[in-house]
């Protein structure tokens, strides 16, 4: 269910004066969106402002029409599936995504470029329609070296991002460099490494192996994820970088 124009409805309620109490409240909004559960008691703090002032400030979002969902004697939410309006991105913003999308394009994992477009473009549907033609100048302007291969090598980025963050099982078939061969193997994604000259490589706990293993996405022959789930690994992304650099003086030596 997508919000209605809520900026609009505050100030119905609210003075024109009012801005630091619409500050607020936009803030309040927007913290409700990128958290399950919050008291009145954290916003009071955050805010710096009284318990009471918290409760007027819920009243007034409800009466604009944002669907809070109040559970006595642990806090407030959202209802689920609601979103605010689309954030207006500033020029030097847009900018700097416009900028960062040639990089992107020249990824070698096709599912990175994918997911980067389409959210790219989105985000130019919605700049204003000055911002929006000083962006398009701005791709039109921006040139990478012809240098950067531009050769997609892999197109599982995607879902290994997806299998690391929900701690799912991945059954790859893997084609080692140094015994030219392929094995069939679980792993339980950790990490994502990436380097300029191999592009993405996946860190991750082999169960054949016993062991954290890099694994480069462009040998990655086959791959799935599996209706398996793993408990989340204790060691920090640090902690292996720190140990492979001193066993190999640098990170970028695939061990798989």
């Amino acid at each position: 269910m997508q919000g209605e124009s809520y900026p609009e409805k505050f100030n119905q309620h609210m003075n024109d004066n009012d801005i630091k109490k619409l500050s607020r409240l936009t803030a309040i909004l927007t913290q409700l969106q990128t958290k399950k559960l919050l008291t009145a008691t954290a916003l009071a703090e955050k805010f710096g402002v009284s318990i009471r002032t918290i409760y007027r400030d819920i009243k007034a979002l409800e009466q604009a029409g944002v669907p809070i969902v109040t559970e006595d004697g642990r806090g407030y939410s959202l209802m689920e599936g609601y979103r605010i309006p689309p954030v207006m991105f500033t020029e030097n913003e847009a900018n700097a995504l416009i900028t960062v999308e040639q990089l992107v394009l020249k990824n070698r994992d096709s599912s990175l470029v994918a997911a980067y477009t389409e959210a790219v473009n989105k985000i130019k549907a919605i700049l204003l329609y000055a911002t929006k033609e000083k962006a398009d100048l701005l791709s039109k302007r921006i040139a990478v070296s012809p240098v950067m291969p531009h050769t997609n090598t892999s197109n599982s980025l995607a879902l290994i991002q997806q299998a690391l963050t929900t701690f799912k099982v991945l059954s790859i078939v893997y084609h080692s460099e140094g015994k030219d061969e392929k094995t069939k193997r679980n792993i339980e994604p950790f990490a994502l490494y990436y380097n300029l000259e191999e592009s993405w490589t996946l860190i991750a706990y082999c169960r054949l192996r016993k062991d954290y293993r890099m694994f480069r996405l462009g040998r990655i022959l086959q791959i799935e994820t599996l209706d398996l789930s793993f408990t989340p690994h204790k060691l920090t992304l640090k902690e292996y970088l720190d140990s492979k650099e001193k066993k190999f003086k640098t990170p970028d030596t695939p061990m798989s």
